[in-house]
């Protein structure tokens, strides 16, 4: 009988896993074209039907956006949103939506093939939140309050949020047989968070004690777009010039800035900014560079652009130098990267990433030595320079790498098991 659901509400992904009294878990999955999935794509399409706006999301929102001719609206890493007072609402297709609505839309399909399970007031439902919410200026609780509003909203009124790496401690710790001290890197799309917990086994039992938490709002997303702008966008005219009344200016930013996230590059498909860069085309110095680019916006090759991007940051966790080969609509972009450069132009990043875990340790008041174990999960922990960190400061026996999507939301799963049948 399952008395607890752990929910990974992610940037980029989002996972349920299920667990019962015993303590044993399971994902839960959901068709594809390309087959079964347990990660399900943070992601919404809409579109208009008569005078209602119809939906989809996850791996349909990305297959209906890829293929639909017509006219709709994508939404993605909307829990970015979540600690900023700038984002209250926005109109689609004449309908008002708030972020909490589109974030309790997103839920309920998320839980849509096991609704009956979840939401039975029986079940223990613990849902991540990430230890520093995303943002220049991040308002903690708001975050927070948006969260409960929105799980409420889609039926899930009693949660308990749960910092994402104390669930994926759990995940670790459920074999544990002695007491330990272990520091939790769980890098997500969006921001990568760090705890500091100190587990106790007794009787078979174990127990928890956070000591500190931190986190920082750099990972994977980050370092996709560092490949972009380094091996991409130069190629589609960054960094040209175009002449105007005899001054030779530099093209602006905000063409090439819209490839930050992949559907971004769909916001420039409007009739006024294509206009613009075909203008830009007659007066630029590097005309087929802004072609290519306009061709791309025109074809929506966002998405397709950052799965290429994504394997070659794949293939540079294993391999010294990757190749990039995208072709689109007769555009070919094609380059060589080493591991070499990408960890240059990643060296930033890494910077913040490590003065983050050690925020960890200075407020768990414990030096590297007293760490008896590190876990690391998330998919930017398979990224060499980013294990080199901890392997740094902890010593490579002390370093273990678990699953890199499904840790988290395993993890509270097991933490909501706990909370269920301490209070049965």
């Amino acid at each position: 009988m399952i008395v607890s659901v752990g929910i990974d509400f992610g940037t980029t992904n989002s996972v349920v896993s299920l667990a019962n009294a015993a303590g044993e878990v399971r994902s839960l999955s959901w068709p594809t074209a390309g087959g079964v999935t347990e990660t399900f794509r943070t992601a919404l399409l809409f579109w208009a039907e008569g005078r209602k706006v119809a939906h989809v999301s996850g791996p349909e929102a990305i297959h209906a956006k890829v293929v639909s001719e017509h006219d709709n609206r994508f939404i993605q890493s909307i829990k970015t949103h979540l600690a900023s007072r700038l984002f209250t609402e926005t109109r689609l297709f004449g309908h008002k939506f708030t972020l909490e609505n589109l974030i309790s839309t997103f839920l309920m399909d998320l839980i849509a093939g096991e609704k009956d399970i979840v939401l039975s007031p029986k079940i223990k439902i613990a849902a991540g939140r990430p230890v520093v919410f995303a943002g220049e200026r991040p308002d903690e609780d708001l975050a927070v309050a948006r969260l409960h509003t929105s799980f409420a909203g889609a039926g899930m009124d009693d949660i308990t949020l749960a910092y994402e790496p104390l669930g994926a401690a759990y995940y670790y710790a459920r074999n544990l047989k002695r007491d330990e001290t272990v520091l939790v890197a769980d890098f997500g799309g969006g921001t990568s968070d760090f705890s500091v917990i100190r587990f106790s086994v007794k009787d078979g039992a174990v127990s928890a004690q956070p000591l500190a938490h931190s986190g920082v709002g750099i990972a994977g997303d980050t370092f996709d777009y560092r490949l972009i702008d380094h091996l991409v966008a130069p190629k589609l005219g960054k960094g040209s010039f175009y002449r105007s009344h005899e001054k030779l200016l530099p093209l602006p930013a905000y063409y090439h800035a819209a490839f930050a996230q992949w559907h971004q590059l769909s916001w420039l498909k409007n009739p006024k900014t294509l206009a613009e860069l075909r203008k830009l085309v007659r007066d630029s110095e590097a005309p087929e560079a802004l072609e290519d680019l306009i061709t791309m916006i025109e074809t929506d090759a966002g998405f397709d652009l950052y799965q290429a991007i994504s394997a070659l940051k794949a293939k540079l966790s294993s391999a010294s130098q990757a190749e990039l080969n995208f072709t689109r609509e007769g555009v070919a972009i094609k380059a060589s990267v080493t591991r070499t450069q990408f960890e240059h132009w990643i060296v930033g990043d890494l910077a913040r990433i490590e003065a983050a875990m050690h925020e960890a340790l200075v407020g768990a008041d414990l030096t590297a030595d007293k760490i008896d174990a590190v876990f690391l999960t998330g998919g930017t922990s398979l990224v060499p320079k980013v294990q080199q960190i901890f392997r740094n400061a902890f010593g490579a026996q002390r370093l273990h790498i678990g699953d890199a999507f499904q840790s988290v939301a395993a993890g509270l799963a097991l933490y909501g098991r706990d909370l269920a049948l301490n209070h049965s």
